[in-house]
């Protein structure tokens, strides 16, 4: 049977009347009691409310009994029921929430090992990091989670101008048995990316094919989610074979599983960005993945998570309400106190608001136009670095831009003559990529864009090292959601930026979406509550 009209349903509840209260608090309370049911009822011409009882539901005619009015129900709704349940089961979590990675190992060692002991799942920030600086943190991981074993992941970022550091990097994760990549960046499938998907996967006994490598993908492109939710190109496989990185069975097997089961939809958010909104994103990615399992038919099911702007119970509640299987945190976890950088940079985060951040040319994308989204108040990095990419487009060679300028350049931004940047930088690209310093010698335009990269490449280390005669220099990462975020907390404990722990952060994130949800839930029963009633402040310490 089929109901057009909600208002001739007969709700009816049952219990012990001295167990109703009215009032704000009385109401305030229902809400906040998460882990308990909450009836909305009409009694002696107001709005009681009470966790115990039954309720009876019936349509005009049906006997109901001889109960109380029933206005609205809520059930009860914790912060581990958020998500998609498969996620967390196969990953080993608590909580559907990522904490996800900051790159220069931002998200350090203790953030992931915090997150994971916590039921949650954090990924370290390997991106721009040496293969040394990526081993040792799989070192120290590995130790910490030997006894009391916890969810983690590390970081693949794409490296489009350094692709041996990206195969270097996938190799190693196969090497020390790393099971879970966080792919991010991409623009496309690569070989590197690949090659770590695939290598192992095999039929079991029982026949079903396992793929012991688990990507990922962080996408804000339709075009780039559409390759991840699909086998790998043949033609991605079969070089891999004639290498010797994939054996034949293997490609064969690969074609019959997604190079992704997960995707994480990357709205405005942090670092690399297209600046999406998350209303239109979302929804798209989810309408892929559909389309996907109806076309390939995978065994094993597609999943959507959400980032970018999520940093209040409104903006996690939104992404969870649309369909969310997780949600992924970034700038926020940034001015954490397990986060890799310095108190400066700490402080400017939390002083921030949501207007307080812009887009600047991003340093290992620098010749194609790649942007990042970074803090702007306090530095003037992105007007710098804009400068530079402007005079590159510009140019063909550093000696045909205007003395006064070069001027300018050497003595504010580089602080040291165009040759000595250039000896820095071609000393470092001896023993990164020596390749890069052949085809500085041969292309004036490339040195140039080597020297400039150099400086964004530099910034973001000053910030993190927090040098205090660079800081105008700063390169911080950053999107809209820090602000939000300072303006969620001010007032309460988390306001200061020595008392941000990742977990103390997500715990209080989690605790306020479900009691807003609970609200918008009786809300849309027609119980309309004061705004004044729901209280997702951070404030009396939950624990995890």
């Amino acid at each position: 049977m089929t109901i057009t009209n909600s208002q001739t349903i007969q709700k009816q509840w049952r219990g012990p009347i001295d167990s109703l209260k009215s009032g704000r608090d009385a109401y305030r309370d229902a809400i906040s009691r998460i882990d308990k049911p909450v009836f909305a009822v009409a009694h002696q011409g107001d709005v009681f409310v009470t966790h115990t009882g039954t309720m009876s539901w019936g349509l005009p005619g049906e006997e109901t009994g001889d109960g109380i009015e029933l206005l609205g129900f809520a059930p009860p709704l914790e912060p581990h029921q958020l998500g998609d349940r498969s996620f967390k089961d196969e990953l080993g979590l608590h909580y559907a929430y990522i904490v996800g990675a900051m790159a220069n190992g931002i998200t350090s060692v203790e953030m992931v090992e915090a997150a994971g002991k916590a039921g949650m799942i954090g990924f370290f920030g390997a991106g721009g990091l040496s293969i040394r600086q990526i081993d040792v943190a799989i070192d120290r991981l590995t130790a910490a989670s030997g006894k009391a074993p916890f969810p983690y992941g590390f970081n693949l970022i794409h490296s489009p101008n350094d692709m041996q550091l990206e195969m270097d990097t996938a190799a190693l994760y196969l090497q020390r048995g790393i099971r879970l990549i966080s792919a991010s960046a991409y623009l496309g499938l690569t070989l590197p990316l690949v090659y770590y998907r695939f290598k192992g996967i095999h039929r079991s006994e029982d026949g079903r094919i396992v793929c012991p490598n688990r990507v990922i993908a962080k996408v804000s492109r339709v075009e780039v989610a559409e390759k991840f939710f699909a086998p790998a190109p043949q033609k991605l496989l079969s070089e891999l074979v004639q290498h010797d990185l994939l054996s034949e069975s293997e490609a064969l097997l690969a074609e019959q599983v997604p190079v992704a089961q997960d995707i994480t939809a990357e709205a405005d958010s942090g670092g690399h960005t297209d600046n999406r909104p998350a209303l239109s994103l979302f929804p798209t990615i989810l309408a892929l993945r559909d389309d996907a399992m109806r076309r390939y038919a995978f065994n094993t099911p597609l999943r959507v998570g959400l980032a970018g702007g999520i940093a209040t119970p409104h903006s996690a509640a939104a992404a969870f309400s649309m369909g969310a299987a997780y949600i992924l945190t970034g700038s926020i976890n940034q001015a954490a106190v397990e986060a890799d950088t310095s108190a400066s940079v700490r402080e400017m985060l939390v002083q921030s608001r949501q207007a307080d951040v812009t887009m600047a040319p991003a340093a290992d994308m620098f010749e194609l136009g790649a942007r990042v989204q970074v803090l702007k108040r306090g530095t003037m990095f992105a007007m710098r670095a804009a400068k530079l990419y402007e005079l590159y487009r510009t140019y063909c060679r550093y000696e045909d831009i205007p003395v006064e300028i070069r001027t300018m350049i050497e003595r504010d931004i580089l602080r040291e003559s165009y040759e000595a940047a250039w000896q820095k930088t071609r000393l470092y690209f001896e023993t990164r990529d020596p390749g890069q310093i052949t085809r500085a010698q041969e292309d004036a335009k490339h040195r140039m864009a080597l020297v400039f990269r150099s400086y964004l490449g530099q910034a973001s280390l000053w910030a993190k090292k927090g040098l205090e005669d660079r800081k105008i220099d700063y390169q911080i990462w950053c999107g809209p959601s820090m602000g939000a975020f300072n303006a969620w907390v001010q007032g309460s404990f988390l306001e200061a930026a020595d008392q941000r722990k990742t977990v103390e952060m997500a715990i209080q994130l989690l605790t306020g979406t479900v009691k807003l949800m609970r609200f918008q839930w009786l809300a849309a029963q027609g119980v309309a509550f004061p705004s004044t009633v729901l209280d997702i402040k951070p404030s009396a310490r939950e624990t995890v």
